[in-house]
Formats: structure tokens, C-alpha cells, sequence
């Protein structure tokens, strides 16, 4: 059974083992064959397909060549056809399909100088063949543009005189009957487009309708536009109308300028063109369009600055009536956006227009500064006088309970007078508050009545120009500061009058300063009232400075005079006499003068206070240089004591500040108050006159008047000075301590 068994299953697998041996057999053959086929086709398939691939480049490389040449030629045949059908077109003056067939040509000759590898020498040619025939075309399109629009302009500058003579002829007008579809103005026009000639022909006519129409019309009020039609031509000219205002209102010049635009939109601007490179109907424009953007940056700049800005009000009042122009700007524009002149976004005039507020303030504002300024520079000398009985220049005040609003109704008038109601029982006399009697510059008190004029306006006008009002009355007192020092700085070295003036004109303001922010609190001006009173103290420090420099330097003067008194010494030599006497007259004189000139000038108090500090400082030099003497002789004490009578004689005779000389006698008893050595003065002629005891008897024993006016030092060397080395002297020396 084994065996059996065995038998079978070598019989069943003989077969398979066969089968795979076949199998093998077949294999080893194909891989044979591979072998073989592989061998062929390296060695000779390959071969072939690389000499395919070679033969397939060249001829792509040479139809690619072809197919260049061929496109070229087709350009050349094309730019050839353009220029042959733009010939054509010039001759028979359609210019529009003329300028399409050049850009044809054009975009022609590109294309083929766009293709590299070629070296040919015809675009060359053609290039040159292209612009004679451009040129050409935009030299007779030149002249129909000359033809259309004819200008006669007469020699020299557009003044009145040339403008007047000046006309424009339009020939745009159909003739009667004629297809107008296509106007030959559309053709030339949209033939210049194309070839990108209009915009240079637009800005040309530009400039001229600038210079000789539209500012000449916006300049001279007196001139008038006058238009005509005839039939084959439209004329615009002008006429000069006779006894015109110097300045035309907005209004008549938007009706002049309107006018001038209908008619060009009428016989020229309303031509609608194609753009060059746009397609679509959003590439279609007027030529009103492209000459607004051309000139209505300049044309309103002009309006603006030649027209409108005249127009501005030059008072509060009148702002409601400015309504009217406000109005007329705004119909101006809209009338050209309609004639599509100016774009919609356009509103240049009507801002300016409605903005008349700020306008209005910065014009008041200027013109304020204009007119102070004025003021400032004109003749300090120029006076008038201010007294306590002249008006304060307060206008009503409230009384305390009445709110912060006074009544006040009328104008601030610097001539009103009466007294000052504080709104109680009592009431104030006209004396407070005031300035004392002095002069002041004309121009100051005009000054100041420009600012309480100003301030007085500021409470009628809108808050914005209020606040402008304000802030520039505080800009004319900083100017004030700034200018008049610098401006009359010389004169006020020079002149102690004008010095005075000076110092009474910044006093004065400073005094108005005070309240003027206090009288004008109804403004609701949080910073008004304080910018005011700060301002105070500038101006009583350039009033002081200046008349303080004035006395130093007339205190210079003083000293310069007794500097030739040869220190008062050796008085019993004749020359040395005269010398110091005439000092000493020099002295009273310089004195005389300053009190000629500055009488009715200063206020009282300010006059004796300089006076008596001039006098004061030519006794004090005199007292210094006597006290400072080694040996005074018997006739030389005599002299000296001569010499300081005059000074006490004659110095009181300077303080006369009134006019009125009966007046004057009461300042000039009350020396002592204003003249500080005064007293030691007059115990130093004592001291020259007085003998030892009577020396001594002054000072008792320090107690006495000579003792409060000079030391114990000055007195010994006097002694020492007047007296002989003696016993005596000795003895009063001894007591003096």
C-alpha cells in the first residue's frame, strides 16, 4: 500500500516537474531573443531616433522662423496699407480715420521692432517714413485748428487798453442745412486726440482765454463781453463801460465768466471725445473736461484772490448780507459741473465762500494790525492832553448783582464823561481810576480807541470771530511792545520830550489795560481779562526803561558839566572861579531846559520826582567834591558859598511842571521834598559862612541838624579845610565825634 501510495504521487507529480522544465526552457529562449533585441535597438533604433530628433528641431527652429517672417511681413503689409489709406484720408480731410490709420502704422512698426535676430534696415526707413507722415498730418491738422479758432490779439501786455481790442473768432458754426452729425470741429479735435496733439493745443488756448478773457474780466470791473453770431462765425469781444466801480461784485463777475463759458460750451466745448488706448463709453470725454482740468486751479485761485476776497465784509453787520454771494458761488458751480467744465468733487469757491467767518476775522484782523501798526510809527510828538476831567473810558458797569452782562448798548466812546456808576448809593467821583494831567501821542489814544472799538464789535460778532477779535487786541499791545522802542528808538535817545511821551503813552495803556478785560467779561472769554492785566507790567516796565535811560543819561550830562568846575578847588583863582561858575550855570541850564520840555507834559508827581533827582544829583556832586577838599582859603569859602546860593537861588526855579506860572510856586517851595540833598546842601553854605563855635553848636555833640546831614569824618576834614591848625580848631575837632 506504501509503495502504491508512492507510485501515485510521483505520477501525479512527473508531469508538473516536466512542465517546469519546459518552462525554464522557453524562458532562457526569450531572454535570448531580449538579449538580441536590445543588441538592434541600441545599436541601430536609437541611432535612427536621434538623427529624427535632430531633423524635428531644425524644422521646428525653421518654421518658427517662417512663422516670424511671415507675422513681419504681415505688419509691413499692414503698416503699408495704414499709410496707404492715411494718405487717402488727409486728401479727402478726414482727419480722424487719418490719425486711427497712423496709430494703426504705429502699433504696426512696434511690432516689428519688437522681434530680435533680424537685422533689417527697413524699420529704419519706415520710421522715418512714419514720422514725416505724423508730422504732416499734425501740421495740417495745425491748420484747421487755426482755422477754427482764430485769435486777434493786439501788441503788448494784456492791459485794459489791449484787452478791449482783443477778439476771438470761433468758425465752429454748421453751415445752415449741413449734416452736423459729425461737425469737421469733432473730426480735427478727435484727430489731435488720437495722435496725442490736443492736450498742447488745448493748454495753448488755455493760456491765452486766461489772459486775455478770463482775468481781464475778473480784474477790470468795467469791462463787458460782448458776443456776436454770424453765419459761418461766432465772435467774442469786449467793451469798456465808463464810471465802473473799482471792485465788481462776485456776482456780476460768475455772470461774465458763465457767460464766457456758455458760449465756448455752445460753439466749442461740447465735443465729446474717444480717448487714445480707453474703449467703452467710460473712455468717451468733453472737451470741456479736459480744458477744466487744465485751468480751474488757476481760474479759481484767481477768483478767490482778485474777486472774492474783496467781497469779504469788512464789518460784522455786514455778514448777513454775504448770503447773497454765498448763494452765487454756489450757482456759479453748478452751472459749470452742468457744462461739465468742472467735476462734481470740484468746490473750491463755494468752501471759500461759505468759510466767510474765518475769512472775515483774519481780514478784520490784518486790517487791525495794518492800521495800529500805523499808529505805532506815526509822530510820537503829536500830542494831546489827558487830564482828570477827560473821560475814563469805562463804558457802564453792572452793579454786582446784576450778573456778568452790562448794559451796554452804544459804542465805547473815549469822549463820554460823567462819573463811574458802581451801581450802589455812592458813587465814584470822575478823579478815580483816571490818569493824572500828562500828555499822550495822538496815535496812542486812537490806539486804544481801535481797541475798544474792536473789543466792542467782537461782542456783536459769532464766537469764532470773537475770539479772533479778541486775541488780535491782545496782538496789537504785544506789537506795540515790539515796535515802537525799535522803531522810534533813536528819537527816544535823543529826545528827552519824546522820552517823557513815551513814558506817559505806555502808562496810559497799562492804565486802560487794567479794566479793559474787566468791562468786556460779557465776551465769555475765559483768558481775555487775564491776557490784559498781564500785560501791564510790560508795558510799565518799557515806559520806566525807556524814561529811566532818558535820566541816566541826562544824570551823565549833570556830571559831565561840574566835571569842568576843576573839582571846585583853588576858588580864589580868578580862571578857577569862572571855570566852576560857569559849571555850574551849564548845569542850571541843561535843568531849565528838561523842565521847559517836559512841563505840561509829565504828570506833576513824575516831573518833580525826575527834576529833583537831576537836581539832587548835581548838589550831591557838589557836595562830594567840596567835602573832598584839603585847603579852602577865606575867599575861596566865599566864592564856593556864592556859587551854591546860585544853585539854591536859581535850582527851584526849574520845577515848573504847569503852564501857569503862579501854580508853579507850590512845587517850588517843596524842593526839600523832592531833592534828597537839599538840606545837606544848604548846612554845607552854612559850614562855609560859619565860624568854629557856630560849627560846633550845629553838631551838639552829634544831636544837632549838622550831625543828621554829614559824618563826623566830613565835618573834621571842612574844619580842617576852612581853619588855620590852631588851638581852637584843635578844640572843635575834639568835640566833633
Amino acid at each position: 500500500e506504501i509503495w502504491n501510495m508512492m507510485n501515485n504521487k510521483y505520477s501525479e507529480f512527473l508531469p508538473s516537474v516536466q512542465n517546469r522544465e519546459d518552462l525554464v526552457a522557453e524562458v532562457e529562449r526569450l531572454s535570448v531573443d531580449i538579449d538580441l533585441l536590445r543588441a538592434a535597438i541600441e545599436n541601430e533604433v536609437q541611432q535612427d531616433l536621434k538623427v529624427a530628433v535632430t531633423e524635428f528641431t531644425e524644422l521646428k527652429q525653421q518654421l518658427e522662423r517662417d512663422s516670424v517672417v511671415l507675422s513681419v511681413l504681415k505688419k509691413l503689409q499692414e503698416f503699408d496699407t495704414a499709410m496707404k489709406e492715411c494718405s487717402a484720408a488727409l486728401l479727402e480731410e478726414k482727419y480722424t480715420a487719418a490719425a486711427r490709420r497712423l496709430e494703426e502704422a504705429r502699433s504696426s512698426l512696434r511690432n516689428v521692432e519688437s522681434h530680435g535676430g533680424f537685422e533689417l534696415r527697413i524699420p529704419r526707413a519706415l520710421r522715418k517714413e512714419l514720422t514725416v507722415q505724423e508730422q504732416n498730418a499734425i501740421y495740417q491738422l495745425g491748420k484747421e485748428w487755426q482755422k477754427l479758432v482764430v485769435w486777434k490779439l493786439p501788441k503788448g501786455s494784456s492791459s485794459l487798453e489791449a484787452v478791449v481790442l482783443s477778439e476771438l473768432h470761433l468758425h465752429t458754426v454748421p453751415p445752415p442745412g449741413e449734416d452736423t452729425a459729425v461737425p469737421p470741429v469733432a473730426a480735427v479735435l478727435q484727430a489731435l486726440a488720437v495722435l496725442g496733439e490736443l492736450h498742447y493745443k488745448l493748454k495753448d488756448f488755455g493760456q491765452l482765454l486766461m489772459e486775455y478773457i478770463l482775468k481781464p474780466l475778473i480784474s477790470y470791473p468795467s469791462l463787458e463781453p460782448v458776443t456776436e453770431e454770424q453765419p459761418d462765425v461766432f465772435i467774442l469781444r469786449f467793451r469798456s463801460q465808463e464810471l465802473a466801480l473799482d471792485e465788481s461784485s462776485p456776482m456780476k463777475v460768475f455772470d461774465k465768466i458763465k457767460l464766457i463759458f456758455e458760449v465756448l460750451h455752445k460753439y466749442l466745448l461740447n465735443v465729446p471725445l474717444e480717448e487714445p488706448g480707453k474703449g467703452g463709453k467710460d473712455s468717451r470725454v468733453t472737451l470741456a473736461e479736459l480744458l477744466g482740468e487744465l485751468l480751474w486751479e488757476e481760474l479759481s485761485n484767481c477768483l478767490i484772490h482778485s474777486c472774492l476776497v474783496h467781497s469779504v465784509p469788512n464789518s460784522s453787520s455786514q455778514l448777513e448780507q454775504y448770503k447773497e454771494v454765498i448763494e452765487s458761488t454756489k450757482e456759479f458751480e453748478k452751472a459749470l459741473k452742468e457744462m461739465q467744465f468742472l467735476k462734481q468733487d470740484k468746490t473750491a469757491l463755494l468752501q471759500y465762500a461759505c468759510n466767510v467767518n474765518f475769512h472775515f476775522a483774519n481780514k478784520k484782523c490784518q486790517d487791525l494790525i495794518k492800521a495800529a501798526r500805523k499808529l505805532m510809527t506815526s509822530e510820537i510828538h503829536n500830542t494831546v492832553k489827558i487830564t482828570p476831567d477827560s473821560s475814563t473810558a469805562l463804558p457802564e458797569l453792572p452793579s454786582p448783582a446784576s450778573g456778568d452782562h452790562p448794559k451796554t448798548h452804544r459804542p465805547c466812546s473815549l469822549l463820554d464823561s460823567g462819573t463811574v456808576n458802581l451801581g450802589s448809593e455812592s458813587s465814584l467821583s470822575q478823579s478815580t481810576l483816571s490818569l493824572p494831567a500828562c500828555r499822550i501821542s495822538c496815535s496812542v489814544q486812537q490806539l486804544m480807541e481801535l481797541a475798544y472799538n474792536t473789543m466792542e464789535e467782537a461782542k456783536t460778532s459769532t464766537k469764532f470771530c470773537c475770539l479772533q477779535l479778541c486775541s488780535c487786541v491782545q496782538d496789537i499791545f504785544y506789537v506795540f511792545c515790539e515796535v515802537v522802542p525799535k522803531y522810534h528808538r533813536e528819537n527816544l535817545q535823543k529826545l528827552p520830550q519824546l522820552a517823557a511821551i513815551h513814558y506817559n503813552n505806555c502808562m496810559y495803556i497799562a492804565h486802560h489795560l487794567l479794566t479793559l478785560g474787566h468791562q468786556f467779561r460779557c465776551l465769555a472769554l475765559s483768558d481775555c481779562g487775564g491776557a490784559f492785566v498781564d500785560a501791564v507790567p510790560d508795558f510799565k516796565k518799557l515806559g520806566m526803561e525807556c524814561f529811566g535811560a532818558q535820566i541816566q543819561m541826562q544824570k551823565r550830562g549833570v556830571l559831565d558839566r561840574l566835571w569842568t568846575a576843576r573839582n571846585f578847588s583853588n576858588m580864589d583863582d580868578d580862571e578857577n572861579y569862572r571855570a566852576a561858575n560857569k559849571s555850574i550855570k551849564q548845569v542850571l541850564h541843561q535843568l531849565k531846559g528838561l523842565g521847559t520840555v517836559w512841563q505840561d507834559v509829565l504828570p506833576v508827581h513824575v516831573y518833580c520826582k525826575a527834576m529833583g533827582t537831576l537836581l539832587n544829583t548835581a548838589l550831591a556832586e557838589i557836595v562830594t567834591r567840596i567835602t573832598a577838599l584839603e585847603d579852602i582859603s577865606a575867599e575861596g569859602a566865599d566864592r564856593l558859598y556864592s556859587l551854591c546860593k546860585v544853585m539854591v537861588d536859581e535850582g527851584p526855579q526849574v520845577f515848573t511842571p504847569l503852564l501857569e506860572e503862579d501854580k508853579n510856586k507850590r512845587y517850588q517851595e517843596e524842593v526839600p521834598v523832592f531833592v534828597q540833598k537839599w538840606v545837606t546842601f544848604k548846612e554845607l553854605m552854612i559850614i562855609l559862612r560859619a565860624n568854629l563855635q557856630e560849627i560846633v553848636d550845629r553838631w551838639a555833640d552829634g544831636k544837632g541838624p549838622l550831625a543828621e546831614q554829614f559824618s563826623a569824618a566830613e565835618v573834621k576834614s571842612l574844619i580842617r579845610a576852612l581853619f588855620q591848625n590852631t588851638e581852637r580848631r584843635a578844640a572843635a575837632l575834639a568835640k566833633i565825634k
